[in-house]
Parts: structure tokens; C-alpha cells; sequence
């Protein structure tokens, strides 16, 4: 699986990189920011990197195009400079992307990879589906293996998991899309949300990027927002509002070697809730560039123009605290890449809780690596030893050419 195929530029040193981004999925928008950022700061003297694009509806498609925001969402001229494709799942090819049209005349190549970058964000995406495409296919992919993302891309499963390992969450209370609507009795939801204590926080069990969070006082307003959520989501997680609200957010990885975690930090907001636009919109129109550390070219501020500290002024207990709990849940869960774990406490009373993982964080959270206390690490390179772990992992995880061992076969071979 790791042998070198040959590039467009006929470099047969440089591995072919498949930048994924896109998808059907309420964060589509979010993950192009992503996979474009990570597009410009690949080390193109080690590799050769092309984007594939993953539409709302589904479709998938290469081109040159692809490489510029100012093209999203793809025009019907644009539609018209692009190949829609799908991925060859055959298990001995490595990466190969199959074109879904041939013209009349002459015929369009496969498209060959070594391995691909999932740069997605939340359903049908970054909650393991395209990440168990890839294990079908035998595909090296960088980030967090399928198990892992399906865990935590669900934030109740996940709220079970840490409670496994002993690692403080919130109490939560999970209500189901009803088989027909989206309406939900009050009475049931009070008896759903009395143990809570109001008020409390409903959001997505299955969304990141701050997506369908509200605030409720009780069982009705709580029934009002519901639809907004199931719209998007058949599962809601509800959790007590914690007062004097602080975030302090923290990414692990081995991608070096050994399990390190990056700087911390405390998001800034005047407001109790740190919405979408928040994290992702701060910046005005975020169409401005600014000269990363770490990329080759300039790359959209996104979330770097939101008002953080960086590794702020903490008690050391708590520090360790985070960073104990976020290596425990990374070594339970098998971890690979960098997720980012984001942490939630009462700034008065000291405590803090886990509150959720994102397997793939916005802009695979460089900015982070890039504070690292230990030793810093730049966006580029933080890439570049994550696609060396995805050659690592898919090794590690092989089965063999016939994977039915001799003894369990029941049909004949040649």
C-alpha cells in the first residue's frame, strides 16, 4: 500500500495526497474552510496533493477548481470544469478514484492516490462513514480510525464511555426524534429535564461547530427548539447550564511518537454561548488572508480571528487534569491523529467537566500545535506526520490477501 506511484508532474518521489472535504453534512461549509487550509500547507516537496470535493447532494468530484473558496458552492461553469468520480473499493489497488462518465471519444484515467486526508466535519463524514469506506477500500487515511470517530462523533456514547474511565461529564438526559414530526409532549420532556434543573443546554448528540445548541428555562421552551434540532439530528442531548462558563480546549496525539498534548486554550465570548458564527465568522467576511506559520501560502483566518488565550494562567492541578484526561480518553479509544478535546467548568468553583471530542477539529487544530509548551510544531509538518502515521496505521491493521483463515474455508480455491 505505501508504494510510490507516479504524479501528475511525473515525480515518482512524492506520495499522492487526496485532500477530502465537503460533504452532506450541516458542517459541509466548515469542512471546505478546513480541507482547503490543509491543500495550502502540504509540504509540496514531499508530496502531491489534489483535492476531492464531496457536495451537499452527495456527488464527488476533482479538478482544479476545486482549489480556490472563491469557487464554493460549485456554479454550473464550474460544474462543467470538474470530473465527478467515484472511490474504487477494491482492496489491492491502494486509493483509486473512478471516473463515473467517459466522453465519446478517448477515455479519462483513474485517478491514483496513497492516501487520503479526511478533512470533514460531523455527519456522514467525520462520525467514521467515509473513514470505513476507506477500510473497505485498504486506503491509508490520516486522523482517527472508524471506531474511534463513530464513538465520539456521538456524544452520548461517548458521555458513557468517559464515565467508564472515571473522567468527570455533566448529567445529560437523551431525547429521541419521534418516529412521526418533531414534536415531543411537554410532559415528557419535564420528566425528561426535571432531574437537570433548569436552566439547561440542548444540542445535537451527533453535530459539532456549535451547531442547533440552545438554551432553555423549562419544558416548553425546550419543546420549541426541538424541531430546530431534529431537523438535522434524530438524537438531542440535554445537559444542566453551567454557570460562570469556561471552555479550555486541548489536542492529543502520537503522530511523534509518543502521545503529546498540544497547548491549551480558553476561548474568549461575552456571551454564555459560543455560537457558530463565534467560532467561525469573528473575522467579518473571512474572505481575508493571513501568513500562517507553518503554511507555504496564505490561507483564510477562519478561526484564528476568534479572541482566545493561549495556554492561559490556570491551576496547575487543573492543567494536569486536562491534559491526564485527554491522554486516558486517547489511549481507551485506540487514538490516531489529533483530535481536540474540549473541556467545559465554573470558573468560581474550580470544576471541570470532558465535554465532547472532535475527532477531526477545524483547521485539524494547528493553531494549538503550534503553541505546544514542549515543542512546537507548524501546521505543515504537523501534516506530514500525520499522513506518515496513516501509512503506519493502515499497515497495522492489514489482513491478509484471502483474509479467511485455511481452516474456516468453505469453498474452494484456485
Amino acid at each position: 500500500m505505501s508504494q510510490i506511484k507516479t504524479s501528475n508532474n511525473g515525480n515518482i518521489n512524492k506520495k499522492r495526497v487526496a485532500v477530502f472535504f465537503g460533504g452532506r453534512t450541516p458542517e459541509h461549509d466548515v469542512s471546505v474552510i478546513t480541507g482547503l487550509q490543509a491543500l495550502q500547507a502540504i509540504d509540496l516537496t514531499l508530496f502531491d496533493a489534489f483535492p476531492v470535493y464531496i457536495a451537499p447532494n452527495g456527488a464527488w468530484y476533482v479538478g482544479d477548481v476545486l482549489r480556490k473558496r472563491e469557487n464554493f458552492l460549485l456554479s454550473e461553469q464550474n460544474l462543467k470544469n470538474v470530473t465527478e468520480v467515484t472511490l474504487d473499493v477494491k482492496a489491492d489497488r491502494g486509493g483509486v478514484l473512478l471516473p463515473k462518465k467517459t466522453p465519446f471519444f478517448g477515455c479519462v484515467k483513474p485517478i491514483e492516490f496513497d492516501v487520503a486526508i479526511p478533512a470533514f466535519h460531523g455527519l456522514f463524514s467525520e462520525d467514521g462513514s467515509v473513514q470505513g469506506l476507506f477500510d473497505l477500500a485498504n486506503v491509508p487515511y490520516t486522523g482517527m480510525r472508524t471506531k474511534a470517530c463513530a464513538i465520539l462523533m456521538d456524544k452520548v456514547t461517548s458521555k458513557y464511555l468517559l464515565q467508564a474511565l472515571d473522567i468527570p461529564v455533566l448529567p445529560f438526559a437523551v431525547i429521541k426524534r419521534p418516529s412521526q414530526g418533531y414534536l415531543i409532549a411537554e410532559e415528557k420532556l419535564e420528566e425528561l429535564l426535571k432531574p437537570l434543573g433548569y436552566p439547561c443546554i440542548i444540542k445535537p448528540a451527533h453535530l459539532g461547530s456549535s451547531i442547533g445548541v440552545a438554551k432553555v428555562n423549562n419544558a416548553g421552551e425546550a419543546k420549541a427548539c426541538l424541531p430546530a434540532v431534529f431537523e438535522y439530528d434524530d438524537v438531542a442531548i440535554a445537559e444542566p447550564f453551567v454557570k460562570n462558563l469556561v471552555e479550555y480546549n486541548v489536542a492529543v496525539s502520537k503522530v511523534s511518537g509518543a502521545v503529546n498534548t498540544s497547548a491549551i486554550e480558553r476561548p474568549k465570548t461575552n456571551d454564555e454561548l459560543l455560537d457558530f458564527k463565534q467560532k467561525y465568522m469573528s473575522g467579518g467576511d473571512n474572505k481575508s488572508g493571513s501568513k500562517l506559520s507553518g503554511a507555504k501560502e496564505p490561507v483564510s483566518e477562519g478561526m484564528l480571528s476568534l479572541t482566545r488565550d493561549i495556554n492561559p494562567d490556570i491551576p496547575k492541578d487543573m492543567e494536569g487534569n486536562i491534559r491526564k484526561w485527554a491522554v486516558l480518553m486517547f489511549d481507551a479509544i485506540d487514538g490516531s491523529g489529533a483530535p481536540r478535546i474540549d473541556f467545559i467548568g465554573n470558573s468560581k468553583s474550580g470544576e471541570i467537566w470532558m465535554n465532547e471530542v472532535n475527532p477531526c477539529p477545524g483547521s485539524f487544530g494547528y493553531f494549538l500545535w503550534e503553541a505546544a509548551k514542549d515543542e512546537a510544531v507548524l501546521f505543515t509538518d504537523l501534516l506530514t506526520m500525520m499522513i506518515n502515521e496513516a501509512f503506519t496505521e493502515n499497515a497495522a491493521h492489514a489482513l491478509p490477501y484471502d483474509p479467511v483463515p485455511a481452516d474456516a474455508r468453505l469453498l474452494k480455491r484456485g
